[in-house]
Formats: structure tokens, C-alpha cells, sequence
């Protein structure tokens, strides 16, 4: 957009499912709001110079890619957006902006919480609080613990931050291998995975969903695994491959897993890891604080405020990578 554009109110078509956008009125002080569901989407587009994708995993845009002809900007409130983009909007010069970095503190402390859980046996404490029974048990130390972090983009890192913090030792493992890291002891290539996590307590999936990530945790690196050592998914659930983790953790090839994302997501009701002792699973939820709604439409007030000047925005997505690519 240029400077001669700050003169003319944008138009953004506002995709939502049920609840409206955070920060409505600041929206619309800026821009004329055009608010619409899926079905009315090709109508609100009609014109429009920035889509707002609030239903932040909607297919529609791919749906009414046709009426799309005015569009911009899209930014969509979510992190990772492989599932959105499609050969069309890649090859456009849209630009589109992502969510990162609104829940990575969120999703870090999720991730503590995961390890302190398992170490802590809390599962276990509750069994027994369930069962009435006082059993005295040992448990294990974090601090000196190691961790292998997959995805050093801004999760990734306040994972590595937190975990540090309590005396872990955290390498990192990305794109391309370095043998330093303001926020990583090293970072291995994801490449290379099944030949260096035997080093590591805990393997920490944190990276988008892309060609080169998805099944990244196979059975080969599963069974490279520490026999103590445990998983923790906090990224996108096709990470792993489903049927070969259900083997490792039920042939004790690994120690356990706590898993926030799975494949399929929702897991389906009878699968065996919902009932494995040594798996913790939660719906989906690890950045979803009381606040994190509001957090996420103030991005978008302060992305709209650059784009009205022609100011770069923030979390502009590399489109051919599928993620905001280090600087």
C-alpha cells in the first residue's frame, strides 16, 4: 500500500464463525468493516483490500478465490497456515501475515508444565488420590534434563528460554544446522534427527506443519529414542507418525508422551493412547489463556495501523515455506 493510500479507509472483509473479532470498534475507525461468515464471503471480497481471517482455519478463501480480484493483505490469527495456502495465493503478490508469537509464551509454559508433569509423576499422584491410597514415591529432577527443541522460530525459542531458566540444557533443531545460538546450546538440522535424539530426555515439537516437517517423528527416530526419554507435541499433530508413537510408547521403546495436537485431531474415542498411562493428552488448548482472544485482535489493530501508512507489517509468511521466515 502506498503513503497516497492512507487518504482512502481500506475495506476489510472480516471472516468469522460465531463469535465477532476482538477490538471491533478500533477495527472500524480504520477501516470500513465488512463482517461475513463462510457462505457470504465471495460478497464481502467484492472490492475488498484486506481479508481478516478470524475463523482462523476456514477454507474459504481457497473456496471463493475467484472474487478475491482487489485483495492485498490477509492476515490470519494462527500461527501455522499450511493448510491455508494453496497454489493461487502463493503465486500472488499478496501479502499474508500470521499470528506468530501471540501464544508462544503460552505455549512455553505449556510445555514446562508437560515436563514437570511427567517428571513429577502427577499423573500417578492423581491415580492414587483417586484410589484413596498413601504411596511414597520418587521422582526425577529436571534441572541438568536435557532437551532436543524441533522449530526455532518464536516458540521454539521461549521454550528454550523457560526450560533453561530451570537448569535444562536445550539444543534445537531447524532448516539448517549451527553450532551456536543465543537461545539454543546448538541447532541441529531436523534432517538429522533419528542420529541425535538418543542425546536428549525429551524431544520437543514445536515447528510448523510443512512438506519437510510432516512425519517428521517416524518410527526410526522414535526408536532412537532414550528408552527413558519422552515426547512432547505442542505443534501440529501430523508431525508424528500416530501408529508408530502407539507402538513406541506401548512397547516402552520411550518413556511416555504428552501430547497437546494429534493425528487425527480430535482423537477418535476407543484409540489406544487415550488410555496409556504414560500419555498425557490435552484438546488443542496450550496458547489459549483467558486473554489470548484480545491479544490476538491487537496484532491485527496494529497491523492495520502500519498498513494504512505503508509501513511493512509484521509476520509477513514467506508463502513458499509456510512459515515467517528468520530475519
Amino acid at each position: 500500500m502506498t503513503a497516497a493510500a492512507e487518504s482512502k479507509r481500506p475495506v476489510v472483509a472480516a471472516l468469522y464463525r460465531e463469535a465477532l473479532p476482538p477490538r471491533l470498534s478500533e477495527i472500524e475507525e480504520l477501516a470500513e468493516v465488512r463482517l461475513t461468515k463462510a457462505d457470504g464471503l465471495a460478497e464481502a471480497l467484492d472490492g475488498a483490500d484486506v481479508l481478516y481471517q478470524w475463523h482462523s482455519f476456514s477454507p474459504a478463501l481457497r473456496e471463493n478465490w475467484e472474487a478475491a480480484s482487489s485483495l492485498q493483505w490477509v492476515h490470519v490469527t494462527a500461527a501455522g497456515v499450511s493448510q491455508l495456502l494453496f497454489d493461487e495465493l502463493i503465486r500472488s503478490n499478496i501479502v499474508y501475515t500470521n499470528s506468530r508469537g501471540v501464544l508462544s509464551r503460552a505455549i512455553a509454559e505449556f510445555a514446562l508444565g508437560f515436563v514437570l508433569d511427567m517428571a513429577k509423576d502427577s499423573q500417578g499422584s492423581y491415580r492414587l488420590q483417586q484410589e484413596q491410597r498413601w504411596q511414597h514415591r520418587v521422582t526425577s529432577k529436571i534441572q541438568g534434563q536435557s532437551a532436543l527443541v524441533v522449530g526455532t522460530g518464536s516458540i521454539g525459542r521461549e521454550i528454550s528460554r523457560l526450560f533453561r531458566a530451570v537448569g535444562m540444557e536445550v539444543s534445537g533443531a531447524g532448516r539448517t544446522a549451527r553450532p551456536a545460538d543465543p537461545d539454543f546450546d546448538r541447532i541441529h538440522s531436523s534432517r538429522d534427527l533419528a542420529a541425535v535424539v538418543q542425546d536428549y530426555d525429551y524431544l520437543v515439537l514445536a515447528a510448523p506443519l510443512t512438506a519437510d516437517t510432516r512425519g517428521l517423528v517416524n518410527a526410526g527416530v522414535l526408536a532412537a529414542m532414550k528408552p527413558s526419554a519422552r515426547l512432547i507435541n505442542l505443534g501440529r499433530g501430523e508431525l508424528v507418525y500416530t501408529g508408530a508413537l502407539t507402538e513406541a510408547l506401548a512397547s516402552g521403546s520411550i518413556a511416555g508422551a504428552a501430547l497437546d495436537v494429534v493425528h487425527p485431531e480430535p482423537l477418535p474415542a476407543g484409540h489406544a493412547l487415550w488410555n496409556m498411562e504414560n500419555v498425557i493428552i490435552t484438546p488443542h488448548m496450550s496458547g489459549d489463556t483467558e486473554d489470548y482472544l484480545d491479544d490476538l485482535g491487537k496484532l491485527f489493530v496494529d497491523n492495520l495501523k502500519l498498513y494504512r501508512t505503508g509501513e511493512p507489517l509484521q509476520n509477513v509468511v514467506d508463502k513458499e515455506l509456510g512459515f515467517v521466515a528468520a530475519s
